[in-house]
């Protein structure tokens, strides 16, 4: 039984409006920062760059990038929603509500675009590049990091009796309501080829995803607990599985989650 979105619902499976935002940003922050930031230092961040973060979410990503630019850059923060990015900041962060795949870029000339784990999700997802694309100079750089399910689709890797299992059941039913409103779930994968097409040099990828951490716990308890309703409604699980998987969780039955792999591509304008 497909997922159905219903009135008024953006599509987006995991919405900032829910409550369990506010720890999914901390985990993903927590598991991937790192290796965003260490792409970003490698492309040259720095004072006076003028950047656009797609698609930010919260503050992590656009206060990093205002600390490196400085007061003669510009960082600019896009979402939907832009609940968790109000708050003070310095004067060269800027947040805007914005859709990429529908919306003109909301700067040009830009010495840096980055999207993380956003374009999966986003319908009009050629477009959203080509604009992400269209906004930077000539010699501007994107980086682009998404998710590729399909590369490790498993919580779990080792499944070694019936918690794990049922962690690995209930991942497969995220991804059917995912698949369900049109995410690419193996998108990740296709990064370098896509770049290139939209005419990019020195494209290059890299992959990451741990098998142990606590933030991946943090993380699968958060979205386990903002999609529970329409996993049950689906019929992809039963309300007693989804108890007993986030108990499993939360005496540590299930200590090594994995996450999806993050593919990092990134990309210079000629």
């Amino acid at each position: 039984m497909p997922d159905d979105p219903g009135p008024g619902d953006t599509g987006y499976l995991l919405r900032n409006a829910q409550p369990e935002a506010g720890s999914r940003f901390a985990s993903l922050a927590a598991l991937f920062d790192d290796t965003t930031f260490r792409h970003l230092d490698r492309l040259g961040v720095g004072p006076g760059w003028r950047c656009w973060e797609v698609g930010a979410g919260s503050r992590g990503v656009p206060d990093g990038l205002a600390a490196r630019v400085g007061p003669d850059g510009l960082v600019v923060a896009t979402d939907l929603d832009t609940a968790w990015l109000e708050g003070p900041g310095p004067s060269w962060l800027r947040v805007l509500r914005h859709d990429v795949g529908v919306d003109e870029p909301p700067a040009t000339d830009l010495d840096l675009v980055h999207a993380r784990l956003v374009l999966t999700h986003v319908p009009r997802r050629e477009e959203a590049l080509a604009a992400m694309v269209a906004a930077l100079r000539p010699g501007g750089w994107l980086l682009v990091e998404e998710a590729d399910p399909g590369l490790q689709p498993l919580l779990c890797p080792d499944e070694y009796g019936p918690a794990q299992e049922l962690a690995n059941r209930l991942r497969h039913g995220f991804r059917t309501l995912m698949a369900g409103r049109s995410a690419d779930l193996a998108y990740g994968r296709t990064l370098p080829r896509r770049l290139r097409e939209h005419g990019l040099h020195d494209v290059g990828a890299d992959a990451y995803f741990p098998i142990t951490a606590p933030a991946a716990t943090a993380l699968e308890i958060a979205t386990v607990e903002q999609i529970r309703d329409r996993l049950v409604a689906a019929g992809l699980a039963s309300d007693a599985e989804v108890d007993r998987h986030l108990r499993n969780l939360a005496d540590g039955a299930v200590p090594d989650l994995a996450t999806s792999p993050l593919v990092s591509a990134w990309g210079r304008t000629p």
